[in-house]
């Protein structure tokens, strides 16, 4: 859920249209809640978990042999060195593809370990197991994962036939992993964009079944309406389908400046919402990816993602951290 703090980063104004009260949550949370004077909440700190009586409810314990000895089994999985991987995560890691598309593969007999032929889908792999696609040895790659504020006049893409600028040139020497972008940005569009070798979770972060939440500063080259901004939320029909943006406000005090936040990844979706409402996107900048932002990375430059982002990440695309 995007909070009150993204509005800020924008600083957004709130368009009355707009404002969904989950959104907001958070806000009259800090306000009112906070607005107490201090004895009250203390009082309401000091009372919580207690019954009408004055008693102190007591919550139940309850360990399941699973959380007791889940830390011991993993110890000794490592002490062992038996530790097992499923094959098609093993694919998934070393950046080949997702796991679903790894299940193909397998079925289809395309995969090889220590020179077998497998295609039982849950098989797992030992450490030192050599697993072949095809001909070609699968190498556990190191995960890398790195954010760049794309600039202008860059295509998204790993190599272009035409020799035209790339994003893989930015971060050329970043790291010796083959990284890929992550979705795609049109050569006129700037912003965040990841690049990692991480399949499974580009798989989940650009698929819009997942809800992963991207905004963008629009500016448009004439003042925006405010019944065109209704009309986007409920929705504006283009060749795929009906595009809904998930919430959208004016940018400050000027009517051409607009915040855009949406899910859906179709192709330029944000600049044809305009266009087919009769405007033309002048400049259009992603400052929000999936819980990331661009604070303190210029444009043209890159870094390394921290845990704690890619944790986030991972928490974002609804998936369990390696």
């Amino acid at each position: 859920m995007l909070s009150i703090d993204c509005l800020n980063f924008l600083n957004l104004k709130p368009f009355k249209v707009t404002i969904i009260k989950p959104f907001f949550y958070r806000y009259f949370v800090k306000n009112i809640y906070m607005s107490k004077p201090r004895k009250v909440q203390k009082t309401e700190r000091k009372n919580h978990g207690k019954k009408a009586d004055g008693k102190v409810e007591q919550k139940s314990k309850k360990i399941g042999n699973r959380s007791k000895n889940k830390k011991y089994q993993k110890t000794e999985d490592l002490k062992s060195g038996s530790a097992l991987i499923r094959l098609n995560k093993f694919i998934a890691n070393a950046g080949i593809c997702s796991r679903r598309e790894a299940d193909e593969l397998i079925k289809a007999g395309v995969i090889k370990v220590n020179g077998k032929v497998i295609t039982e889908l849950g098989y797992k792999i030992k450490p030192g197991d050599k697993v072949h696609y095809g001909d070609q040895l699968i190498k556990s790659e190191k995960k890398v994962y790195i954010l760049l504020n794309k600039p202008k006049d860059y295509l998204t893409t790993v190599d272009d036939p035409y020799s035209r600028k790339t994003v893989m040139q930015l971060i050329q020497g970043a790291t010796k992993e083959r990284v890929y972008p992550v979705g795609r940005l049109d050569r006129q569009t700037t912003g965040l964009l990841l690049l990692t070798n991480d399949g499974e979770l580009t798989k989940r972060l650009t698929h819009p079944r997942y809800g992963v939440k991207k905004i963008y500063h629009v500016t448009t080259d004439k003042n925006v309406k405010s019944e065109d901004l209704e009309k986007m939320l409920k929705g504006i029909k283009l060749e795929e389908g009906v595009a809904k943006v998930d919430r959208v406000s004016y940018v400050g005090d000027s009517k051409k400046d607009i915040g855009v936040e949406i899910h859906i990844g179709w192709n330029r979706v944000i600049r044809r919402i305009f266009e087919t409402l009769g405007y033309k996107v002048v400049k259009l900048d992603r400052v929000f990816f999936a819980g990331l932002t661009k604070k303190g990375l210029p444009r043209g430059k890159w870094r390394f993602l921290t845990e704690e982002e890619v944790g986030f990440l991972y928490q974002n695309a609804g998936m369990p951290q390696n």
